[in-house]
Order: structure tokens, then C-alpha cells, then sequence
């Protein structure tokens, strides 16, 4: 069983996404969260901590510093690793020894204020390398080896129980078949690291929807080591209009013995992670087969004391039905599913042979309608604020589709009635942006093309 007792195995958390950091409030209610739930591990590698990747040569002020020396004691003292990743890789010269000793340097800020163990990173970058390091290195891969390998041995000789962390270029399936990074990119990392060094992976995708053990066992012999897995599955920094409070879920518990760990990338928004991180922690430490449904109505029961309001109480399967809406990233929770079917199904059909199922759908919506407007009174004003801008927009979706199939049940089809003083063209649905995704269409495939011409 992988749990807290199993060190090597690591089973937490990365602050890792693009967005504004989690405050130091945030993050100690996260370290409590994750000690509580017998995970192990917190990985701070915040893409917009500046320095952390943009300006990563800067060291730290004395109150930055005093920051994550308070978090590393935090960690400590709760029984979590605490593990500072550094992204140099946007503009690092792999070849000159001045930039490696900039990397010491500003992991020897970190190794004074408690931190052991370490992860470089070298995701997201550009995969070219300047003329001289090409001519002295010949490659991506081994340019980046040269750098992890020098800064790993220097770690080693100061924290000698160090973890030691490397994100690859292309660091799920797609990127390397795309040979992101240059031919045999993987296999080289995978023999010039040494098998010490934990490699980080995402899986085929960068929000990988499965992940399977014969996945896994194929990168073990490109990588010569177990991945760490780095699951993506809930992150939501690439679509600020979503959230994913589903279960953890498209993993099976063999998974487990494949592995050296894995550490899930969370929503942006740390209140909207309780589902999340209550479900991925019973996973990590489960034996037994993994049923993500029933643990996710297990966690949302958890939850639903969060939801007190000032008002009218928040129905447990109201708010089981708002968590369908933004399960993950690949599917919706069963009802939602079935309230966007009765939607699609009805505006497919003459209302002349609706019968009662417009009413069902016109109690449903309205009653979703509803809920987000009572959410405006929650006493957790942290939690709406996470909700507000997302089910602000459910909210005017559903009152579109209400006065549709309303005035069509009453026989009402003039352009007139089927106008909204509430949705005007230009502010509903307005702006650059989405007039620019409208000018190529998503297909079934992943590729896209324009749409149909009127």
C-alpha cells in the first residue's frame, strides 16, 4: 500500500500552475489538509513566482525568504517533504560555468533556510539551443543532463537524503512523439541521469484523461526508472471560465506499484479542491478497487458544511448536481449529463411533441438557476468568490435556455419573443476572444476547420 509510511513513494501536491500563488494562509491550510490526509509531499514551483522561473537568477529578499522558511518549518513540523523546484530553463546557457553556479547559489539560499530536496525543471521552454551549446552538447537532452547532473552531485554532498526532481521538455506522450525536444530525447535522459534523479511525467497528454499501467511500464524502459508522475488532471490555469471539483479518477490502484509517486496539480483556486484532494488521497492510500463515483458523493457530503448560507440551506443533491457541472476535464458528473441531454434533445424536437419533458427540464433548470444565486450568500466568502464568475455564467446560460423553451412551448417562434433584454449582442458572449474562437471549429478528431459557411 502506497502511503505516509512509504518514503520513497511521493503523494502530494505541486503549486505548479500559472495564475497568481497561493498565499501563505492558503499554503499552510494546504500543508495541514495534506498531513491530515496521510499524504506526504509539497512541491512549490509556482510558474508566476518570478523567481522562480522568469528572473530565476535573482535570490530571494530577506522577507521572501522568511516566507518559504516559514513554509519549509511548516513542512517539517507536519511530516511533509518540502521540495523547491527551479524553471531555468527559458534562457539558461547550458555550457557556462557561471550559470551553473547561479543555480548552486540560489539553491544554497534554500539549503540555509532548511530546504533538503530539490527539482530542476525545464518544462515549457523553447526547444532550441544557442550555436555554442549546440557545438559543445550536440543536444537538447544532453545540454540539460550536463546542467542536472553537476547541480544533483552538489545537492547530494550538502543534503545527502536529498530528492532530486527533473522535468523533461516533452514530458507526456504527445511531446515525444512529436520528438519535442529532438530525436531520442527521453532515451538520453533516461541514460545520462543518474537513476537516483526521480524524472517528472504527465502522462500521453498534458491533462491526461487515462493513465494505464502498460503506459507506465513503456516509460520505464525509455526512462530506466519508475516516472513521478506530475497529474494534471484538475488543473485549470489553460481555462479560467472552469473548475473541476470531480473525483480522482482514470488511474486504477495497480497504477500504484508502477510508479515512484505521483503529485496532483490542482485547480488555481485552492478553495475548489477539497473534492480533489479528499479523493486523491483515499486513492493513494486504498487497497482495495477504486470506485471514483462513489468516492466523489462521499467527499461532496464532506464538503457540504462549506455551503452554509445566510439563507435558504444548500440541498446536498442541488449541490451534487453543481459539482456535475464541473467535474473534470474530459466528462461530466452523471447529472449534468443527463440535464444536457434533456436540453439537447428538446431543442432537436417540434415543441409540438415535447409533452412533459419541457416541464421536467424548465424545474430542473430553474432549480440549478437557483442554487447559483443562493451561492451569492455564502458565509465562506472565499469559496464564493473561487465560484462567483463561473456560475455567474451558468446562471445566464440557463436563463437563455428557459426563456427558449418557454416561449417555444407557448407556441411563440417571432424573433421577438425569442429575445432577451438580458443577453444583448455584444456584451453576451462578446469580446475579441470569442468571436475569434468562433472563426475555426473543434472536430471530433482534435483538428479544426472553419465552420460550415451560412
Amino acid at each position: 500500500m502506497a502511503n505516509r509510511a512509504s518514503t520513497r513513494f511521493l503523494a502530494g501536491v505541486i503549486e505548479g500552475f500559472y495564475g497568481q500563488p497561493w498565499n501563505q494562509a492558503e499554503r499552510f491550510e494546504l500543508l495541514d489538509r495534506l498531513a491530515a490526509s496521510g499524504l506526504n509531499t509539497y512541491l512549490y514551483a509556482p510558474k508566476d513566482d518570478l523567481k522562480h522561473r522568469a528572473l530565476w537568477r535573482e535570490p530571494y529578499t530577506p522577507e521572501e525568504l522568511g516566507q518559504l522558511t516559514s513554509l519549509i518549518a511548516r513542512c517539517q513540523m507536519s511530516g511533509l517533504k518540502f521540495i523547491y523546484a527551479l524553471g531555468a530553463g527559458l534562457d539558461i546557457c547550458y555550457g557556462e560555468a557561471a550559470e551553473i553556479e547561479k543555480l548552486q547559489q540560489r539553491l544554497a539560499q534554500l539549503l540555509a533556510a532548511g530546504c533538503e530536496h530539490f527539482a530542476l525543471l525545464f518544462d515549457d521552454i523553447p526547444d532550441r539551443l544557442s550555436p555554442e551549446d549546440h557545438g559543445r552538447f550536440g543536444s537538447f537532452a544532453l545540454a540539460q543532463c550536463h546542467v542536472a547532473n553537476a547541480v544533483f552531485r552538489w545537492v547530494r554532498e550538502r543534503s545527502p537524503a536529498a530528492r532530486f526532481l527533473f522535468c523533461p521538455t516533452p514530458y507526456c506522450g504527445r511531446m515525444a512523439e512529436r520528438k519535442l525536444g529532438g530525436e531520442n530525447y527521453l532515451e538520453t535522459i533516461g541514460r545520462e541521469l543518474p537513476p537516483e534523479i526521480d524524472v517528472l511525467w504527465t502522462g500521453p497528454e498534458i491533462i491526461s484523461r487515462e493513465i494505464t499501467v502498460e503506459h507506465v511500464r513503456e516509460m520505464q524502459r525509455v526512462l530506466r526508472r519508475k516516472p513521478l508522475l506530475w497529474d494534471n488532471l484538475h488543473a485549470n490555469d489553460y481555462d479560467g471560465r472552469r473548475f473541476y471539483c470531480g473525483p480522482y479518477a482514470g488511474r486504477t490502484p495497480e497504477l500504484r506499484k508502477e510508479i515512484a509517486g505521483v503529485l496532483l496539480n490542482p485547480n488555481c483556486e485552492l478553495a475548489l479542491n477539497f473534492v480533489p484532494l479528499r479523493t486523491f488521497a483515499e486513492f493513494v492510500r486504498g487497497s482495495a478497487a477504486w470506485d471514483a463515483r462513489h468516492a466523489y458523493l462521499a467527499a461532496m457530503a464532506e464538503w457540504w458544511p462549506r455551503f452554509a448560507t445566510g439563507g435558504q440551506p444548500v440541498p446536498l443533491e442541488d449541490l451534487v448536481l453543481l459539482g456535475d457541472c464541473y467535474y473534470l476535464p474530459f466528462e461530466e458528473g452523471a447529472g449534468a449529463e443527463v440535464f444536457f441531454q434533456r436540453a439537447r434533445a428538446l431543442l432537436a424536437t417540434d415543441p409540438a411533441e415535447w409533452g412533459e419533458a419541457a416541464g421536467k427540464f424548465l424545474a430542473q433548470s430553474a432549480r440549478l438557476r437557483e442554487l447559483c444565486a443562493r451561492l451569492t450568500e455564502l458565509r465562506d466568502r472565499p469559496l464564493f468568490y473561487a465560484l462567483s464568475r463561473r456560475i455567474w455564467e451558468l446562471r445566464e446560460e440557463l436563463d437563455l435556455l428557459e426563456r427558449y423553451v418557454t416561449a417555444r412551448r407557448e407556441n411563440k417562434s417571432s424573433a421577438a419573443a425569442l429575445r432577451s433584454d438580458f443577453h444583448l449582442p455584444g456584451t453576451y458572449r462578446g469580446g475579441l476572444v470569442p468571436r475569434l474562437q468562433r472563426l475555426l471549429a473543434p472536430r471530433a478528431d482534435g483538428s479544426f476547420m472553419p465552420p460550415a459557411a451560412p
